[in-house]
């Protein structure tokens, strides 16, 4: 991708010392270190592309969220335990994960991996981008944000979305443990950015129809401080496994503002890929209508497939080449929780010492309340060479991780 970009940073601009000061800036401008892999290379993507991925990934979500039938059907994911009440009319935010694959002709086209209306590491990710072209001197032609956002500009739309209308102080973070997070370098950026505290999610204080937070004031003791609007990170899936007791009852009548409301989570997720039309989606089925031979498509050969559980973290549960057994051994009243899918093979288009890497990139949207359409704001790159992208699934390798996509402001 690229090419004179690639070669130029591959064989002049890269080294051993400039990554390793870049993981130090990182460390230093987010204040945490950095527990997941970091690649050594960001990615140059032609502009078209990216901006032909930001239409699809905004088409593909407005498919779901405009169809009042979509919407009904969605509104049975959401566990009746953790259902809020009174829904946000549309999403905060959204991401959309797409790779790269050969069509029969040999040109690349975009290919959904999973889409999901929760947030990402939007902080993080900037200063990641930022680094990248100071560190490795990649000069002022490249950008990340996209619609022509500067740095005041993206600030000022994570502002709208995470605090609205608040006082910074009356704004938590909510997470799980949100000290042993890998993400706690993104939370630290919000703190330094938009005064924004990371609170976890089991140290809440309910009274009556309010939430609280404690904060330390000097020797006067804690001090409990009303919290007006929530940036939601907590993971349903995480709270389920851990054992998790929230602060408050998800189906509470709270007097508090969501950015990012639960539902959301659950309503543009896995379970959305079925009802998905377009060219970049590989078929879908949900396993209880696979197994009364509703396929709609899919290959025999299991060696195309892949099991998916809808609700899981970080990857986990997704398995390749499933068998007889291994379908039939999901108890009958919880097929309908698990994903039958067509695997893509995704094309290595990333030229690295280690040889030809594959790209998987995010596209990362917000959508303030103020706002009447989402905002594409940057992206997230991960790159790896096994079965698996996320940066767990390649720790022992390099040039491998989590990255950006680079693109020139004007195309060549």
């Amino acid at each position: 991708m690229l090419q004179a970009y690639r070669k130029r940073f591959n064989e002049e601009q890269f080294s051993a010392e400039r990554y390793r000061e870049l993981l130090s800036r990182l460390e230093e401008r987010t204040r945490s270190p950095i527990e997941f892999r970091v690649c050594e290379t960001p990615c140059f993507f032609p502009k078209e592309l990216l901006e032909s991925l930001v239409e699809t990934g905004r088409k593909l979500i407005h498919q779901l969220i405009d169809s009042p039938e979509y919407m009904r059907r969605s509104e049975e994911t959401i566990p009746p335990k953790y259902r809020v009440p009174n829904d946000n009319p549309q999403p905060n935010f959204a991401q959309v994960d797409f790779g790269l694959a050969r069509d029969a002709a040999g040109d690349l086209v975009p290919k959904l991996v999973e889409l999901q209306a929760f947030p990402s590491i939007y902080g993080y990710q900037e200063i990641l981008s930022e680094e990248y072209a100071r560190v490795y001197g990649l000069g002022e032609e490249l950008e990340w944000r996209f619609g022509g956002l500067d740095s005041a500009g993206y600030w000022d739309v994570l502002r709208r979305t995470i605090v609205g209308d608040h006082a910074p102080e009356n704004v938590v973070l909510i997470e799980v443990e949100p000290e042993q997070q890998k993400t706690r370098p993104d939370f630290n950026v919000y703190a330094d950015r938009l005064g924004v505290r990371t609170v976890d999610i089991a140290k809440l204080r309910k009274e009556g129809n309010r939430l609280f937070y404690e904060r330390e004031k000097g020797s006067g003791g804690p001090v409990w401080v009303p919290i007006e609007r929530i940036y939601n990170r907590a993971i349903v899936d995480e709270i389920e496994r851990k054992g998790i007791v929230p602060g408050f009852d998800y189906r509470d009548e709270l007097n508090v503002e969501w950015a990012g409301q639960p539902n959301w989570y659950f309503r543009v997720s896995k379970f959305s890929l079925p009802y998905l039309q377009d060219a970049s989606v590989p078929k879908a089925v949900f396993l209880d209508d696979w197994l009364a031979g509703r396929r709609e498509g899919l290959p025999e050969d299991r060696e195309r497939l892949l099991l998916k559980p809808l609700y899981s973290f970080a990857g986990k549960g997704i398995q390749f080449a499933p068998t007889d057994a291994d379908l039939a051994a999901i108890a009958e009243d919880e097929r309908r929780l698990y994903l039958l899918q067509e695997r893509v093979s995704f094309a290595p288009v990333i030229e690295t010492p280690w040889g030809p890497t594959q790209a998987e990139i995010r596209v990362m949207y917000c959508w303030p309340e103020d706002a009447s359409e989402m905002i594409a704001m940057t992206s997230l790159v991960r790159l790896g060479r096994g079965l698996m992208m996320g940066v767990d699934h390649n720790r022992n390798q390099e040039w491998v991780g989590g990255s950006s996509a680079l693109f020139p402001r004007r195309e060549s």
